[in-house]
């Protein structure tokens, strides 16, 4: 920022700043009033006090049109990167003077975009006016930021003043969720070390055993679900609902996120984290994720936002890494040989390296960047 720009925002924030228009009448009518002085025309004095009378009410009404003026914002909801971010904020007239010809600025932070300007053309008196707009995004994260700047020149458009209003707010932006039909580095994990009792396919298949409740014949039930003595007894066919029975395996996913990344690489990573545990709990597996700076995290919402806004190189927190096998996410291959018994890798390597010394008694893949990441997630393993 310029000293020049410092001090026409300085002179708009404190008072008002002279518009090009404004520089112009000013100079004309100090000039008129100089001649008027040397050649003592009244003419000259009538024209020269008329021209700073003018100058004069632009600049109260300039500085009043922002008085009383309130701003609000809207909530933003979170959206999955890629998609646009809904940004709303009202402008609030208390005053029974309609206020109008505005420019309101949304100061973004550096790392969503650039500022974005709107036009208001008027806000009616002891009403409010909706700005709203779409912002695309490119990156995931969690953004912040609170400045909305108000301009206005009305009515004359010689003089400018602003105002600043805090209103803070925060953008969350989920990382992508790949579609994956299936993932040999989830239906793999821990096989060795589970105990193997029905999945959730025998279960849903089962005759007896399994039975939780009964319930009333919906159109669709199989008939083999029916529960013939029960349905004698109260005169209506009843269905039995099946136990739901995982494989009891605990399925950790972890991402090196202590570690140094190439920020790139780290994108995918965590693109390929975050789909890898919506998998598992598709599959209706005990699933958790884990991060050096958040810990074990379950639960959608939970997962997302941390996911959002995790970095690489975060300081690890005081909770280690609970000793099960799991799915290990990273760039550094010497941490492959410290992994439990059963654990699957995914490895990242900067574009040109060969991956030569990979562990013999761990599965995994490297993952390849010529190749869509959705793709290999349901590729076979090294």
């Amino acid at each position: 920022m310029t000293w020049r720009t410092r001090f026409t925002t300085w002179l708009e924030t404190r008072w008002v700043n002279p518009a090009y228009s404004g520089w112009l009448l000013t100079c004309l009518a100090v000039f008129l009033f100089i001649a008027a002085t040397n050649t003592l025309a009244g003419w000259l004095y009538v024209m020269s006090g008329a021209m700073l009378a003018l100058l004069l009410v632009a600049a109260i009404m300039s500085y009043r049109n922002l008085r009383s003026l309130q701003v609000r914002r809207v909530p933003v909801d979170p959206v999955t990167v890629g998609d646009p971010l809904q940004i709303s904020f009202a402008l609030m007239n208390s005053t029974k003077t309609p206020k109008g010809l505005m420019q309101v600025v949304d100061q973004l932070p550096p790392d969503l975009g650039e500022a974005k300007a709107h036009t208001v053309e008027i806000v009616p008196a002891q009403g409010r006016e909706v700005v709203s707009y779409d912002y695309p995004t490119e990156r995931r994260g969690i953004y912040r930021w609170q400045n909305l700047v108000v301009r206005t020149a009305a009515p004359l458009g010689l003089f400018w003043r602003q105002q600043t209003y805090g209103q803070r707010t925060t953008a969350i932006v989920y990382p992508q969720i790949l579609p994956i039909a299936r993932c040999p580095l989830i239906d793999s994990v821990g096989r060795e070390r589970s105990l193997q009792v029905l999945d959730n396919r025998r279960a849903k298949a089962a005759n007896e055993g399994v039975t939780r409740s009964l319930r009333p014949y919906r159109w669709g039930d199989p008939m083999r679900m029916i529960h013939w003595s029960t349905s004698a007894r109260h005169g209506e066919l009843r269905v039995r609902e099946l136990e739901m029975m995982s494989s009891g395996r605990q399925v950790l996913i972890a991402i090196d996120s202590a570690m140094p990344w190439d920020t790139e690489l780290f994108e995918q990573a965590v693109t390929a984290a975050t789909s890898l545990y919506f998998y598992g709990v598709k599959q209706q597996l005990n699933i958790s994720l884990w991060t050096a700076g958040s810990g074990q995290l379950r639960g959608a919402q939970q997962v997302l936002r941390v996911m959002a806004g995790v970095m690489p190189g975060e300081a690890p927190q005081a909770e280690s890494m609970p000793e099960l096998p799991l799915i290990w996410l990273t760039q550094n291959i010497n941490s492959l040989d410290t992994l439990p018994a059963g654990s699957r890798w995914m490895l990242w390597q900067p574009a040109g390296q060969v991956v030569l010394n990979v562990p013999p008694l761990a599965k995994g893949m490297v993952v390849e960047h010529d190749r869509p990441l959705g793709e290999q997630l349901q590729g076979q393993l090294t």
